[in-house]
C-alpha cells in the first residue's frame, strides 16, 4: 500500500485507506479526559435542571396557563429588560474604568505593583453577599460616609440615601468586576506588537489614530472576552441585587427565587430559568471562543519604570484612584464592624461565639464559619481533578468543538443557583442518590461553583505552553505521565494554586443554592450573614458586619499571598 509521511514523520495511509490506529487513539483521548467532568455536570447540573423543568412544565399538574403571565403581564418583560440593561451598563462602565488601569499595569513597573494587583483583585474573589454588605456599610443610612458627613455643621441625618437604588447596584457590580477586566486586558496589552505602532508616526498617524487603528484591533478579543464575562456575572447577579436592590429592583435571578420561595409558582420560575440558561450558554460560548485568542502567547513585553514626569503622574493618579475605589467599601466594612452606637467596640466579634435562640441561627456564628471552611476545603479538593481534566480535554479538541464543550462545562458559572438548589431538592430525594438533607449535597453544589475556576486558570496556562517542549519530551522517550510530570506540571503548578484559591473563594461565597438546601444546623457564612441582616437590632446587624469582615479577610488574604506565584505579574482568568 502506498504510504507517505506527514511533517512529524507519522505514516499516512493511501487515499481511500483506513484511518491509522494512532489517529483513532488521538481522537479518543480528549473524550476520555472529559468523561469525568461531563459525567459530573450531566448528573449534578443537567439532570436536576431537566428534572425541575420536566416537573414544572410537562408534569401532570403543569399547564400552559401557568406560563400565561410571561406574555400577558408586562412585569416579567420589565424584569428581563432591567436585567439586561443593568448588566450592559455595568459592563460598559467596568470596561471604561478598566482600560486606563490595564494600560498602566501593562506598561509600567513600579514598587509595590504585585501588592497593588493583589489588593485591587480582592473584590472579585469576595462573595457577593460581602460586596453588598460592604456597600451598605459605606453608603447605607448608617454607613461610614453618612457618619462622616453628619459630623459637619448643619448636615441633616443620613444625607446620602442610596438604599434600594440602581446606583448602588451598578457601583457594586463595577467594584466587583473592574479588576478582573483590567487584568485580562492588561495581559493582552502586554504582548501587543509595538513595532507597528512605532512605524505609524512615520506615516503621519497621531496617538488617538494609532490607538483606534492599531492597538484597539489587537485588544479587541481581550476586551470582548472580559466584557462577555462581566456581563454574565452582572446578568446572573443574586446577592448584590437581593440585598441592595430591594423589591423594586428585581432581576431574573432574584425573580426565580421570589417565584419559588414566596409565590410557589415553579412553572414560571422554570421558564425564567430557561431564558437565563440560554443567555448564559451564549455568553459562555462567546467568552470561551474569544479567550482562546487572548492567552496564546507567553512572551510579555517587560514593563518600563521610567517615562516622562507627566506620564508617571498620570499613571500614579490611575493607581491611586483605583486603590481608593477598591479600598473604600472594604475599609468601611471593617470600620463599621467595630463601631456601635456607643463608639468603637469589639462587642460584635465577641458575640459571634454566643448561641441565643433570639438570633437567626440555632448554632453560633463561629460554627457557621467552620462549616464554610470545611465545605470549601472539600470542594476545592474535588474541584482540582475536575478542573484539570476539563482544561486538558478541551485543549485537545478542535477549536470550535472545544469552545462549545468548554461552554457546557463552564455552565455552572451562570446557571441560576436558586433553580439548581430546587433541582437538587426534587431530584436527589430517593434511592440510589438520596442526598437530600446531607452534607454531601452542599459539597456537590459548592464543587459545581468551584471547579470552573480551576479549569479556566489551568486552561489559560496550558495554551501558553510551547508544544515543542512536549514533542521533545516524547522524542526522549517520555510517555503521557512523564510529559505531564516533567514538562507540564513545572509550568502549570502556579495556575493550580491560583485556581485552587479561586475555587476556595467561590465555595466560601456560594449563596443561592445553599439558601435552599442547607439544613438549619449547617448554615454557611454567607447564609448566616443574610439571616442576621434580616433580623432587627444593632447586635444582629453588627454581627453580620463582623462575619462579612471575617469572610473578606479569609478570601482576600489567600489571594494576596498566592498572587505572588504568578509567572507574570499579569494573568488571564
Amino acid at each position: 500500500m502506498d504510504s507517505r509521511l506527514d511533517k512529524r514523520g507519522s505514516p499516512l495511509t493511501a487515499r481511500g485507506g483506513s484511518a491509522p490506529r494512532g489517529a483513532l487513539q488521538g481522537a479518543f483521548v480528549p473524550w476520555a479526559l472529559l468523561a469525568l467532568p461531563l459525567a459530573f455536570v450531566l448528573l449534578f447540573l443537567a439532570y436536576p435542571l431537566e428534572n425541575i423543568l420536566r416537573e414544572s412544565l410537562f408534569g401532570e399538574s403543569a399547564s400552559l396557563r401557568d406560563l400565561r403571565p410571561l406574555w400577558s403581564e408586562s412585569y416579567y418583560l420589565q424584569r428581563l429588560w432591567f436585567t439586561t440593561w443593568q448588566a450592559a451598563v455595568s459592563t460598559a462602565i467596568t470596561l471604561a474604568l478598566a482600560m486606563p488601569c490595564a494600560y498602566v499595569f501593562a506598561h509600567y513597573d513600579f514598587r509595590g505593583k504585585t501588592l497593588v494587583l493583589a489588593v485591587v483583585t480582592i473584590p472579585f474573589v469576595l462573595p457577593t453577599v460581602v460586596v453588598a454588605v460592604a456597600f451598605s456599610a459605606l453608603l447605607g443610612p448608617s454607613g461610614m460616609a453618612n457618619a462622616a458627613l453628619q459630623q459637619l455643621p448643619g448636615v441633616h441625618p443620613a444625607p446620602i440615601d442610596l438604599s434600594n437604588s440602581i446606583w448602588l447596584i451598578l457601583a457594586a457590580h463595577v467594584f466587583y468586576n473592574v479588576a478582573l477586566a483590567a487584568r485580562v486586558i492588561a495581559a493582552a496589552w502586554a504582548i501587543v506588537d509595538q513595532r507597528i505602532g512605532e512605524a505609524a508616526p512615520i506615516l503621519g498617524a497621531g496617538p488617538l489614530r494609532r490607538f483606534v487603528r492599531i492597538t484597539l484591533p489587537q485588544l479587541r478579543p481581550a476586551i470582548l472576552a472580559s466584557g462577555s464575562l462581566v456581563f454574565l456575572f452582572c446578568f446572573t447577579s443574586f446577592g448584590v441585587v437581593l440585598i441592595l436592590g430591594g423589591p423594586r429592583y428585581s432581576t431574573i435571578e432574584t425573580e426565580i427565587y421570589r417565584e419559588l420561595v414566596f409565590l410557589f409558582r415553579p412553572p414560571l420560575a422554570a421558564a425564567l430559568a430557561l431564558i437565563q440558561l440560554a443567555v448564559t450558554f451564549g455568553f459562555l460560548a462567546v467568552y470561551s471562543r474569544l479567550s482562546r485568542a487572548t492567552g496564546g502567547s507567553s512572551t510579555a513585553r517587560r514593563p518600563r519604570g521610567g517615562g516622562s514626569r507627566r506620564e508617571r503622574a498620570a499613571a500614579a493618579t490611575v493607581i491611586v484612584l483605583l486603590l481608593a475605589v477598591t479600598a473604600a467599601p472594604l475599609l468601611a466594612l471593617a470600620e463599621r464592624s467595630v463601631h456601635g452606637s456607643g463608639g468603637y467596640t469589639l462587642e460584635f466579634y465577641r458575640a459571634l461565639g454566643e448561641n441565643s435562640r433570639k438570633q437567626a441561627l440555632f448554632i453560633t456564628p463561629i460554627r457557621a464559619i467552620w462549616n464554610s471552611l470545611s465545605f470549601a476545603a472539600i470542594a476545592t479538593v474535588l474541584a482540582l481533578p475536575l478542573g484539570i481534566l476539563t482544561a486538558y480535554g478541551v485543549q485537545k479538541l478542535r477549536a470550535r468543538l472545544g469552545s462549545l464543550v468548554e461552554a457546557l462545562l463552564l455552565l455552572p458559572l451562570g446557571v441560576s443557583a436558586v433553580t439548581l438548589g430546587l433541582g437538587f431538592i426534587i431530584t436527589f430525594d430517593e434511592a440510589p442518590l438520596n442526598l437530600r438533607g446531607t452534607r454531601w449535597l452542599l459539597i456537590v453544589a459548592h464543587t459545581l461553583a468551584a471547579y470552573p475556576f480551576v479549569a479556566r486558570a489551568v486552561g489559560a496556562q496550558l495554551r501558553a505552553i510551547d508544544p515543542r517542549l512536549r514533542e521533545a519530551a516524547r522524542v526522549l522517550g517520555e510517555g503521557a505521565a512523564g510529559v505531564f510530570l516533567r514538562v507540564d506540571l513545572p509550568l502549570i503548578w502556579r495556575s493550580l494554586v491560583i485556581g485552587s484559591v479561586f475555587a476556595f473563594a467561590a465555595s466560601m461565597g456560594e449563596f443561592g443554592a445553599t439558601l435552599l438546601i442547607a439544613r438549619p444546623e449547617w448554615p454557611t457564612l454567607p447564609l448566616a450573614v443574610f439571616r442576621y441582616l434580616g433580623q432587627p437590632g444593632e447586635l444582629n446587624y453588627g454581627q453580620a458586619l463582623a462575619m462579612s469582615t471575617i469572610l473578606m479577610a479569609v478570601t482576600g488574604s489567600g489571594f494576596v499571598i498566592i498572587d505572588r506565584l504568578r509567572v507574570r505579574q499579569l494573568g488571564t482568568f
